[in-house]
């Protein structure tokens, strides 16, 4: 009897709060939340979600961790507030590792209904980026329960997939709790997007969860960089990458070089060229985690090395650089170091905002080794290669077909051994002869046209003017 009446009070409680946050809202400003479970400045597209929210008139709250800064427009946009996450005590990592996990989720979870509810209760809709799923969607569920806001949910991928990859057991109990718990509150959404056809047949035939796709697509500032602005970007990273520096300057105009770099040279008369003989320009961009074998790549610039030893009169020195930040970053670190590479040079630069499309823009060719967990997403940064033109040798896996098509605007390979035949095909005669790089960049085309804010327009902004 005690327990029932304390339940009905709580109860009590919980509907009269809500009326009261309710009957707050002023429906006529729209207002969004949009919320990262993890550093905004490394989450691109949940910072286009919120730039595109803005431009459409939305007064917008961002919630995430820090770390990254974020892009500058949205740093900048006067409709746009950021609101930090404090970090989880490191002081708690000593504890058992489920013990550490358990309290971390309970603690997490209180933060962010505190956070949430502050701006809820003005928010029209709550936009929640998953994975990860614990425990954001059931804090933002229960604050737009409470709120009277449309609880959105983005899947870019499946939490359950990660979890089991870290414990190496698609069996594992935590990983069947976890596939309950996301998909259990995954169904209690007003709207759902996702990110391909294939995840969004698979959200309805399994969990008859009804999505919008989604395609990931660059924003404007991803394009091919004009020369000068590439020559202003090595100049910049050569002071701190000795790849990107200059070994010396051409002969044939020794007197005339004001600055030069591994690629590019600029004369007295302001004029900036192209080295003739300069290395081919390889980037790759990843988070360092156990879903990326960066040994594949490894493995097959090491092969590469010992072609080019043999013929080298055809084949071009490459620079490889490969951008980000993630737990295993200073393993391949260590084994980067290792290597006594003659004609291959790799750097892992960690670069701002506004100098990684600059980057894509001046490469020649990008490298993808990201393998979906679920088989069901697309790795966003094979978009932004795209969207700078720059064609793509990929690693396959299920649904990578929504976006690179082989030999059309890349390759796909499956091992170390097929990327090095691909890297020999795409750079023999670079840079005066590259005919595979040429077409693919010009197959490129009709994807560049369609780009981040018109696609968001058409697909996401119809569902948030809904009533």
């Amino acid at each position: 009897m005690y327990i029932a009446t304390v339940l009905t009070g709580i109860t009590v409680v919980i509907v009269l709060v809500a009326y009261w946050l309710r009957g707050r809202k002023d429906r006529s400003k729209p207002r969004i939340c949009v919320l990262v479970l993890g550093d905004i400045g490394r989450s691109p597209r949940m910072q286009y979600h919120a730039l595109s929210c803005a431009k459409a008139g939305f007064r917008v709250d961002m919630v995430g961790f820090g770390g990254s800064n974020p892009i500058k427009e949205l740093a900048e946009s006067e409709k746009v507030v950021i609101k930090t996450l404090p970090e989880f005590p490191e002081s708690l990592r000593g504890l058992p590792k489920l013990l550490f996990y358990a309290l971390k989720a309970i603690i997490q979870f209180f933060q962010l209904f505190v956070t949430l509810l502050s701006c809820g209760s003005q928010c029209t809709h709550l936009l929640v980026q998953n994975p990860p799923a614990i425990p954001s969607l059931a804090a933002a569920w229960f604050v737009s329960l409470l709120c009277g806001s449309k609880f959105v949910i983005d899947w870019h991928n499946y939490g359950f997939t990660i979890l089991a990859l870290g414990v190496k057991n698609t069996e594992h109990p935590l990983v069947k709790v976890a596939k309950w718990y996301e998909f259990f509150f995954g169904g209690m959404s007003s709207i759902n997007l996702c990110v391909t056809q294939a995840m969004q047949r698979d959200l309805w035939e399994k969990y008859e969860i009804r999505a919008h796709t989604l395609y990931d697509r660059p924003p404007l500032r991803f394009h091919e960089m004009d020369l000068s602005t590439q020559h202003q970007l090595f100049l910049k990273l050569s002071k701190e990458y000795e790849v990107f520096s200059a070994p010396e300057s051409p002969s044939e105009f020794k007197n005339d070089v004001t600055s030069m770099t591994a690629f590019t040279i600029q004369l007295k008369d302001g004029r900036i060229l192209f080295r003739q003989q300069r290395p081919a320009l390889l980037v790759s961009s990843t988070s360092w985690t156990e879903d990326e074998d960066f040994s594949i790549l490894l493995d097959s610039l090491e092969e590469y090395e010992k072609v080019i030893s043999e013929d080298q009169a055809s084949l071009p020195s490459i620079v490889c650089a490969i951008t980000g930040k993630g737990p295993l970053k200073e393993y391949y670190q260590t084994i980067i170091s290792k290597k006594n590479f003659k004609h291959v040079k790799i750097c892992t630069p960690w670069l701002e905002p506004e100098d990684y499309p600059r980057l894509l823009g001046s490469a020649d060719l990008g490298v993808c080794l990201h393998k979906s967990s679920s088989a069901l997403d697309l790795p966003m940064k094979v978009v932004d290669m795209f969207g700078c033109g720059l064609p793509v040798c990929a690693i396959h896996f299920e649904c990578l077909h929504e976006l690179v098509k082989h030999e059309e605007n890349g390759l796909i390979f499956r091992d170390s051994m097929e990327l090095t035949q691909q890297l020999k095909k795409l750079f023999r005669g670079f840079p005066l002869s590259k005919p595979l790089l040429t077409s693919f960049r010009e197959n490129l085309a009709s994807f560049q046209r369609t780009r981040w804010d018109a696609s968001w327009k058409k697909i996401v902004l119809p569902l948030l003017k809904e009533k």
